[in-house]
Parts: C-alpha cells; structure tokens; sequence
C-alpha cells in the first residue's frame, strides 16, 4: 500500500502528459529512446528525462540487447481507480439552472475552436513534417562527403532538438562511443557542431 508521499510523487508524474504517452506506448512494447521520439515527437532529451524520472520510480526498467542498444519496458504499470461520491444538493433555482446551461453553452463552444485549432496544426504540421524530410534528404544527397551514412545524420537531426552530452547522444543514436566520437570531432572541425563543456550542439541553433 503506498503512503500519502509515494502517491503524490506518482500524481506528479502521471500529471505530465508526455510521460502518460510515453507510458502508453510502452504498454504495447519495449522501445528505445529513437522510437520513443520519432513516434511520440518529442525531443530525446527531453524523452530521456522522462525515462529516468520513471525509471527512479520504479515505473520503468531497461535493458541492452546483443547490439548493446538500450531499451526501455514497464517494470510496474501504473492503474489507478476513481470513484465518484454523488453529493445531493438542493434544487436549483431557475436562474441558477440558466447559468448553468450558459456556462456548458460557453464551454462547448470552446471546446469547439479549440479542435478546429488542433485540427488546423496538424495539418500544418504534416506539411512541416513533409519540408523536414526534404531537407534532410537534400542535405544527404548534397553532402555525401561529409555525411558518409544515415547514422551520422541522426546525429544531426538529434541536435537540432537540444543540445546534447556525449552519453545522451551515444544513447540517442545508438552509435558506439568510439564511432561516435570519431564523428563528432569530424563536425567539429567542419564548423557543423561545438562544445561547450559537456554538451553538444549545433553551431547557432541553440544559441543563448
């Protein structure tokens, strides 16, 4: 049975939508952090601080297959029951009902502009998702010298999210470290990324 605290803390984390979706989708199968960004589009810094705040919790575990990838799984779903207390109250005057039925009126109607907007964002989002694509693709047919396979361009899709440390990338790309490093000294000297102190980033994206 969990005390008062331990329920908050999960409250708090159940509170934050993203990690109710990361959850969600780790209820249909294990997934690394790469499937958890792509699918959920969030960026993978942020995607791995929801991870290991489950995974203090006790909420999540991982794993590294014969790859040596990280992936993560439920360790312990989280299900919770809400009851409803019906409270008789006394009849409501007539004006008091008219409000009430302006105030759902008012609240419908909301809620209406408020799918229309989510419907009108995705639509843009499907275009801007198309545009990304295209760049990417262009970047790589244009730059083969520099850009010598997919993983190096995951590197840089990464980035464009957050800046990242060494092991976060490491994590993201799935790149083995010793690659990984050949990689980013690579970009570093063409003027693509810099560090500053432990983190990675693309030059000018990120700036403060």
């Amino acid at each position: 049975m969990y005390d008062a605290v331990e329920v908050a803390r999960i409250l708090d984390i159940l509170g934050n939508r993203n990690r109710r979706r990361i959850i969600e989708l780790l209820r249909q199968k294990p997934c690394f952090v790469t499937e958890i960004s792509d699918t959920l589009m969030i960026s993978p810094k942020a995607v791995i601080d929801h991870l290991q705040m489950m995974e203090h919790e006790e909420i999540l575990s991982c794993q590294t297959d014969d790859r040596r990838r990280k992936y993560y799984f439920l360790e312990n779903d989280i299900l919770i029951d809400i009851s409803l207390r019906q409270v008789h109250l006394l009849a409501a005057t007539e004006a008091e009902n008219e409000d009430e039925n302006e105030q759902l009126r008012n609240a419908v109607s909301l809620l209406g502009r408020m799918i229309q907007a989510h419907d009108r964002i995705l639509e843009n989002l499907e275009h801007i998702n198309h545009d990304i694509e295209t760049k990417i693709d262009d970047i790589a047919r244009n730059h083969k010298d520099l850009f010598r396979s997919e993983r190096e361009i995951t590197i840089i899709i990464a980035l464009s999210h957050d800046h990242l440390t060494f092991g976060q990338l490491e994590q993201v790309t799935e790149i083995p470290g010793t690659d990984l490093s050949e990689i980013l000294e690579r970009f570093e000297q063409k003027g693509i990324i810099e560090r500053a102190e432990d983190n990675y980033t693309l030059r000018g994206v990120h700036a403060k």
